[in-house]
């Protein structure tokens, strides 16, 4: 888990790259705690930037704002810990935390493959609420000027791009190359949280890889949620422009309905708690 030591530079940081984050404060403290109040730290997904303290107190934060992450809370939240046995911390004081969310959620997209479809692909999910990382080993296939939100990044190892992605990435996988394709999407299944995984080619490309990443130790479970052949069944055409839309098309239908998904839980968790 990486961890920084400034909160201001972790927001900014987060902002700029379009990741929601929660931003933890102690409000009030009482009697001896691990910080005082105004304290504060910023947690995302797989990510605490700063510190509160440490110790279990900093640990229950962290999970209490990671759950509102993964249900896309958007109200802040107080909670009131008292350093005692029960949080296995002997200060014996007690301490009041704001937990504020931060940022507007975009999706994360890493798109591998900077040749006709990929330069057709980007500029139209810029459009979208995406944060782009842009992935290819080729510095002459990004064009010059790219639009905003867009971020190109030349590397030698696209591969270890996968792992630098935040938990619940969207993949693409486009390059020019079959086997770096297999590479790359080897490592996006035995990572198994991403969001959305495509991959371009046919079927029997992907009977193909299926066979190599079944004898890899990869199950059946994790292959048959990769999108291959990817984009909308309806959208038909071998044009670059063509098959983008096709692809945008599902990013976007993906998105939708894990925007459902949350709203329907959000809906069900209010239901439980209303009285009877």
């Amino acid at each position: 888990m990486m961890k920084s030591n400034n909160w201001i530079d972790a927001i900014k940081t987060l902002n700029d790259s379009g990741q929601a984050c929660i931003l933890v404060t102690i409000i009030e403290h009482h009697d001896s705690t691990p910080r005082n109040t105004g304290s504060k730290m910023v947690v995302t997904l797989d990510a605490i930037h700063d510190t509160i303290g440490g110790g279990h107190l900093e640990y229950k934060a962290m999970k209490i704002a990671r759950e509102m992450l993964q249900g896309k809370a958007t109200e802040t939240r107080m909670e009131r810990f008292v350093l005692g046995a029960s949080l296995g911390q002997c200060c014996g004081g007690a301490a009041v935390l704001l937990f504020e969310p931060l940022g507007h959620t975009m999706v994360q997209v890493a798109v591998f493959g900077a040749g006709h479809v990929g330069r057709a692909l980007t500029p139209l999910l810029a459009t979208l609420p995406c944060q782009i990382h842009w992935i290819d080993s080729r510095e002459q296939e990004f064009p010059e000027q790219t639009a905003e939100g867009i971020n190109c990044i030349l590397t030698d190892d696209p591969v270890a791009e996968v792992s630098n992605m935040p938990p619940g990435s969207y993949y693409i996988v486009m390059t020019h190359n079959h086997q770096l394709d297999m590479e790359i999407t080897e490592q996006i299944l035995r990572r198994d949280d991403f969001a959305y995984f495509g991959l371009i080619g046919s079927q029997t490309k992907r009977n193909r890889f299926e066979h190599r990443l079944h004898k890899a130790g990869i199950s059946q479970d994790v292959t048959q949620k990769m999108r291959c052949p990817m984009g909308i069944e309806q959208v038909k055409g071998k044009l670059p422009a063509e098959i983008a839309i096709s692809i945008a098309g599902e990013i976007i239908a993906t998105y939708n309905a894990e925007a459902d998904l949350h709203k329907q839980h959000k809906q069900r968790k209010l239901k439980a708690v209303e009285p009877a």
